[in-house]
């Protein structure tokens, strides 16, 4: 979950935004440090809950519960305002989910969930993450569906040929009966997919938290380890 320093950042942030406020019945078993460890180290290691609780010394039921409570308050805040010469990339990245409710069979014929997610390019914070849509579903169609597209406004967002007919600054293509690009176009794509590399740079980072290669968490549950990555990424990343 990063070290000292980041970690007292987080805990305060989430103290300011309301995650330890005093509860209603039975107080929680573990201090707040402790209930957001377990949270870190359940999406760090997809372990299943009950060979995490053993590890808190709590019940597998109350390992349950804390994910359920705190894991949506972990949540990273998608940025609201760009600079004018800001430069964003965009990808979509396929989770296998065992929730099918939520997922659908994808292109690697495992049910997932696609998560668009939208990075600077400048500093490679994450800066938006739509909502996910099943991984049957094309790039193009899940960055208007996810609601990424809406998140970033009007921002110049650079992605891969997956995006045509977005308006989004993607590689040039041949024309019809066109062999090669001309000399400048081929420069433009090298450098264009010489920045696009970052966001695969970031997904790698992310999908080192083992939940995001295989997620047994049901309904909303993908959706909130991704947001929650993110703000851990950008957490490491900023210090």
């Amino acid at each position: 979950m990063g070290h000292g320093p980041q970690r007292g950042k987080l805990l305060a942030a989430l103290r300011r935004e309301g995650a330890d406020a005093v509860r209603r019945g039975r107080p929680w078993s573990l201090p707040l440090e402790d209930r957001v460890l377990l949270i870190a180290a359940y999406w760090r290691t997809n372990l299943t809950l009950r060979q995490l609780a053993p590890l808190f010394g709590v019940s597998k039921s109350a390992a349950g519960r804390i994910i359920d409570h705190l894991a949506p308050s972990l949540a990273f805040q998608p940025r609201k305002r760009f600079r004018r010469d800001t430069v964003l990339i965009v990808d979509g990245t396929l989770v296998p989910t065992r929730d099918h409710t939520v997922a659908e069979q994808s292109k690697n014929y495992r049910y997932s969930t696609n998560h668009q997610v939208v990075i600077d390019a400048d500093t490679r914070l994450v800066v938006a993450v739509g909502r996910p849509v099943p991984g049957n579903r094309n790039d193009c169609k899940a960055w208007e569906l996810s609601g990424t597209k809406a998140a970033v406004g009007k921002a110049v967002v650079i992605a891969d040929g997956g995006y045509r007919g977005t308006g989004l600054v993607i590689p040039h293509r041949r024309g019809p009966g066109q062999t090669d690009l001309p000399e400048w176009k081929e420069e433009h794509n090298a450098s264009h997919r010489k920045v696009r590399a970052r966001v695969e740079h970031v997904f790698a980072r992310m999908k080192s938290w083992r939940i995001l290669r295989d997620c047994r968490l049901k309904g909303d549950g993908v959706h909130h380890a991704m947001l929650g990555i993110a703000r851990l990424h950008n957490l490491a990343l900023a210090g």
